[in-house]
């Protein structure tokens, strides 16, 4: 499977700007993919060493074949733990791209896309978990509820539930559940719509949210004094997970001081505002559009 067809890796070059890579440094790719990101960092390193996390099973087939480079199989929430197993405390610099991979959304089978008629599925890694049309099945109305609207922001997540309830014994594929609720559609504005269902979905599939914020907890732990740590987020809900946490240590974004007055954060902010993609990169790579990079330094 070639790279490209994979993931054209987002934002590229201000990521390996952000890291300050050092030749003989640690670093770690949250989220290996196609492998475009890791490669472009790998480039940078002499003596340093790579290690990567990813429970797809197909981002095995674009490992690096080095002795320097080490691909976890495992969702980076646990990365402090498989660190620590191959015998590392501390790294120099870490990135994360929370985006679902052009290949992921390419794969009619995963049911990720709305543009094809699959099982929904959803999964990142294929072989445990709950899928997406077992969550539509069997979690009740105010769950879904929540999902809708925490995780989508539809404004009218009552109306597509009931709708969900009302047929959930019949949805099983893409076209089943887009069918379901296409008159809770607003007209010129479906494909948004559905972009945001499925998106409520997949964060609740693969319990996106609470990986990111063990992720970012976990990265003050294993990051060196001057580590650099670069997240690519997607949606707000991310943006805003990682924003308070660079700013404050937190979640909610809360300045805690100590008795002089003294900010207690275990990050400097690099970027103030994000980064985003050029128009260029974008009429490239439609899926960049949305992209943010937040940037911090440990302190």
């Amino acid at each position: 499977m070639k790279e490209g067809a994979y993931h054209t890796p987002v934002l590229l070059n201000s990521c390996i700007e952000a890291l300050l890579i050092r030749p003989n440094g640690t670093y770690l790719d949250a989220t290996f993919g196609g492998g475009g990101h890791s490669r472009e960092i790998f480039k940078h390193l002499t003596s340093g060493r790579l290690f990567a996390f990813d429970v797809d099973e197909d981002a095995v087939n674009n490992a690096i074949d080095d002795k320097r480079f080490t691909l976890i199989r495992k969702n980076f929430s646990d990365l402090k733990s498989s660190l620590l197993a191959h015998n590392v405390t501390e790294i120099d610099g870490l990135l994360a791209d929370l985006g679902v991979s052009s290949y992921q959304f390419d794969s009619a089978e995963r049911g990720f896309s709305t543009r094809f008629d699959s099982v929904l599925d959803m999964r990142m890694g294929k072989q445990s978990g709950t899928t997406a049309s077992e969550i539509l099945r069997t979690y009740s109305e105010e769950n879904l509820k929540k999902i809708f609207r925490e995780y989508g922001e539809l404004r009218n997540a009552n109306q597509v539930v009931k709708k969900i309830v009302a047929n959930r014994n019949s949805i099983r594929t893409v076209n089943d559940l887009k069918n379901t609720i296409a008159n809770c559609t607003e007209r010129g504005k479906e494909n948004q719509f559905y972009a945001k269902v499925f998106q409520a979905l997949r964060i609740e599939v693969n319990d996106e949210l609470s990986a990111l914020k063990e992720l970012l907890i976990q990265s003050k732990d294993v990051l060196k004094t001057g580590g650099r740590i670069a997240v690519i987020s997607y949606h707000s809900l991310e943006d805003r997970l990682v924003k308070n946490f660079f700013r404050s240590g937190n979640f909610d974004g809360e300045l805690e001081k100590d008795i002089y007055g003294n900010v207690n954060a275990p990050f400097n902010t690099i970027n103030k505002k994000p980064i985003v993609p050029s128009e260029k990169e974008i009429e490239q790579n439609s899926r960049a559009r949305s992209a943010k990079l937040r940037v911090a330094q440990k302190i």
